[in-house]
């Protein structure tokens, strides 16, 4: 990997291994995931990528290697450090509710900090207001639907202010407006500027909106890139076991009808582009595109 600058760094891993024996589920993992940056881990089921989440906040522990959080060297008296710079949060939200309404939830984990009351209800409100779920804030989570259970997990995370936040199929078992509230939550999260983003996912849609795409094969990592590139491999989708991203395969569509604005795979991109394309034509056939 060469010499890195691990102050740049949310997280950092050399040559990091997990299994026992002959049997590695993760082998010579090398990444380096720069502050801010919205990172997508995909790969089949078995591939590695649970275990390589767990293992950044001490749930599992390495075989060997070298896991750096924030500067902070991974170790046994450093995991409770650690773990204040990580929030997780995983499939099904119920798995993390314990209290009896979300701001229950909420100030749990604030209690845990021993933060003052007055600071407790200012960051319930903040996270609230943030992932819009004050009306919320009463309600039983039983109660609530996939996307506002999620919204309301993701809130009680981010009040405990980790600098990355990790999101484990965090859309596995949303429906589909559920699934677009938790994307518009995390592109707010990642305009923010303030947090690290790393998600494993099955959704390209999601993997699209990334800054950074890695996939896991066989415990090790066999591509690591910007998703406008990976997402364009057909080898690569193939082995992950997915589709196109809608976006692009509508390019392609429009291609074969004669409308060819290139290969995307951001919805938001593909309108601009088409935008684009019938605001030329128009000027075209208007003669006024001199």
């Amino acid at each position: 990997m060469g010499t890195i600058d691990k102050s740049k760094h949310a997280v950092l891993l050399e040559h990091v291994y997990y299994g026992q024996g002959c049997t590695n589920v993760l082998k010579d993992v090398s990444l380096a995931i720069p502050h801010g940056q919205w990172v997508c881990i995909a790969g089949r089921n078995g591939a590695g990528k649970s275990t390589l989440i767990r293992l950044l906040n001490g749930l599992l522990l390495m075989s060997r290697g070298r896991i750096l959080i924030d500067g902070l060297e991974q170790s046994g008296r450093m995991l409770g450090d650690i773990r204040r710079h990580i929030g997780m949060v995983f499939a099904n939200p119920d798995d993390q509710f314990v209290g009896l309404t979300v701001e229950d939830d909420i100030a749990f984990g604030l209690e845990n900090l021993c933060l003052s009351r007055e600071e407790m209800q200012h960051r319930i409100q903040t996270y609230a207001e943030r992932l819009d779920i004050v009306h919320l804030l009463k309600r039983h989570p039983a109660t609530l639907s996939g996307g506002q259970k999620q919204r309301s997990a993701i809130a009680a995370v981010l009040a405990m202010e980790p600098s990355i936040l990790v999101l484990d199929e965090a859309a596995s078992m949303l429906d589909e407006k559920s699934k677009n509230e938790l994307l518009d939550s995390m592109r707010a999260m990642h305009a923010d500027g303030r947090y690290t983003l790393i998600s494993i996912t099955h959704d390209v849609e999601e993997m699209a909106e990334a800054d950074r795409l890695i996939v896991l094969d066989g415990g090790m990592v066999t591509a690591d890139g910007s998703p406008r590139e990976l997402l364009l491999r057909e080898d690569l989708l193939q082995r992950c076991r997915l589709k196109a991203p809608f976006a692009l395969q509508l390019c392609r569509e429009l291609k074969e009808r004669g409308i060819d604005i290139g290969e995307l795979v951001r919805e938001k991109e593909v309108q601009e582009a088409l935008w684009l394309y019938h605001s030329k034509r128009y000027l075209t056939a208007t003669g006024t595109g001199g």
